[in-house]
């Protein structure tokens, strides 16, 4: 068993006590622990702030480009290595491992492709020059400059790869450096990249830092020019926001939490057509990747009542097709979830959710392991709409005329997916269901080699309103704007110009 080190302060660094152990959820044989007594914290954001932040923002997004692309270089060359710790100390299939990973290598590259098209500049104008009264020698510009933070990042377990490289590229882009804090549960993949990092001195000193273990009294220590992204359940996220320094001193906060995304089908759609036929793989797919543990994956399954049965029996049929088991088996489909926590909550969900078990069961499949086989609840009751289960686990729900009211009492949602030729049904859903969510997926079979709902795409927006937390993430560079700070120039336009180096 060997024991996870924290990078902070430009050096690895041993917690003294209490330490938590990772294991591989198939097996439950500890593999790593890990601790985080003792560690100085604030010298560690101290370290992050006045060495890595005046070292990134002396670099153009070109230059901040390279580094990225450095880093995804690595983890290529890296990669099976990388699939291996997600297979072992995550559970995944080798195929849910090449989606945590390649997800991750591919974000890091989309933002290289940003950074080359914002070129030599070391911070972003915002927006046209803007003549402020009668002298058009009196001007104003909005520009937007990095912060003179960290920013620490809390990701959630389920994709220690894609979840780093995410946030990572963004901020560094942005030029603020990064403090990652993984789910401890899952961080062999994240700390393995990190010690490549720091091995081959990818980035500048203190540009990325990484805690492994508990995050002790990390967020009290943040401060106004500070940023927090969070990844998580909404319980602690709300914890989060509610932190007296983070209310006192403004600190910008994301939190992306839980999500009751939906799938709909139109009423419009033939049973076997194409349509119909993606919609069905789709669910399945959310359903069973990474064991249902994506903030992605499809819980709400809205089908027109007329479908409601045909669409159970097909989807019993498919779900009975997926084996499950040890990861590292090949013909193995689905693994476990990933600790002993999630089973227990994921059974205890389905209990929550109440109607019938039209398909699974919550019975252990095997006398060792964190697994549960896929599970389709049909008629459950009003919890459908309030509580996620994190885990292979889906609902039918059948709609008479008005499947959008049905969906927004999810009350917010990170995607919900839309199967239809009819382009009124398809307009009436888009400008109904937009408000309550951050992405809407509109399925059709003519795309070739759609990702479908689940992937979330560095260049499209993630987040979502309400009960997903009020967040957004990526987005090309969008992204960029929560590691920024933008600031009114006033004065003279040929001063201003210089500035901008027109």
């Amino acid at each position: 068993m060997i024991e996870l080190k924290s990078f902070l302060g430009g050096r690895w660094v041993a917690g003294r006590g209490n330490p938590q152990t990772l294991l591989n959820p198939a097996t439950e044989e500890p593999l790593a622990r890990t601790s985080t007594d003792g560690l100085d914290l604030a010298a560690a954001l101290d370290y992050a702030r006045r060495t890595g932040g005046p070292a990134l923002r002396a670099l153009t997004f070109a230059e901040r480009g390279a580094l990225l692309k450095a880093l995804a270089d690595e983890m290529q060359e890296h990669r099976d290595e990388l699939l291996e710790l997600g297979i072992a100390n995550g559970g995944n299939t080798r195929s849910d491992a090449k989606f945590d990973v390649d997800g991750g290598i591919a974000t890091l590259l989309a933002y290289v492709e940003v950074a080359t098209a914002l070129g030599a500049r070391k911070f972003l104008v915002d927006g046209e020059g803007i003549q402020l009264g009668r002298s058009v020698r009196f001007h104003g510009q909005h520009i937007a400059v990095p912060r003179h933070g960290a920013a620490v990042h809390i990701n959630a377990f389920n994709f220690p790869a894609w979840g780093f490289a995410e946030k990572a590229a963004v901020a560094l882009l942005a030029g603020m450096p990064v403090l990652a804090k993984p789910a401890t549960s899952s961080a062999m993949v994240a700390h393995r990249i990190v010690e490549l990092v720091a091995e081959n001195k990818i980035l500048p000193d203190g540009a990325l830092s990484l805690l492994v273990g508990a995050p002790g009294k990390l967020v009290s220590l943040l401060g106004g020019q500070d940023v927090l992204a969070f990844t998580g359940s909404g319980e602690t996220g709300e914890r989060i926001r509610s932190a007296p320094n983070i209310v006192r001193e403004s600190v910008r906060v994301n939190v992306e939490a839980d999500s009751l995304n939906a799938a709909v089908l139109g009423a419009d759609v033939e049973p076997r057509s194409d349509m119909y036929e993606l919609f069905l793989k789709d669910v399945v797919r959310d359903m069973t990747q990474k064991a249902g543990q994506k903030c992605t994956a499809i819980r709400r399954i809205v089908v027109p009542a007329a479908l409601a049965a045909e669409v159970k029996s097909d989807l019993a049929e498919l779900l009975g097709g997926v084996k499950v088991g040890d990861p590292k088996d090949e013909d193995v489909r689905m693994g476990p979830l990933a600790t002993a926590d999630q089973l227990s909550s994921a059974r205890e969900g389905v209990q929550r959710l109440g109607g019938r078990l039209a398909f699974g069961s919550t019975a252990a499949p095997f006398p060792k392991g964190y697994f549960l086989n896929p599970i389709l609840v049909e008629s459950p009751g009003e919890a459908v709409h309030q509580h996620e289960v994190f885990g292979p686990v889906a609902s039918l729900l059948a709609y008479q005329d008005n499947a959008a009211a049905l969906v927004a009492r999810g009350n917010g949602g990170l995607v919900s997916s839309v199967y239809s030729e009819d382009q009124a049904f398809v307009e009436k859903m888009v400008l109904e269901l937009a408000p309550y969510h951050g992405r809407l997926f509109l399925g059709h079979p003519k795309i070739e080699l759609s990702p479908g709902p689940g992937t979330v795409l560095p260049q499209l927006v993630h987040g979502g309103p309400g009960r997903a937390g009020g967040g957004e993430e990526l987005g090309g560079p969008r992204g960029l704007a929560f590691y920024l700070q933008r600031v009114a120039l006033e004065g003279a336009r040929p001063v201003i110009q210089k500035l901008l180096g027109a």
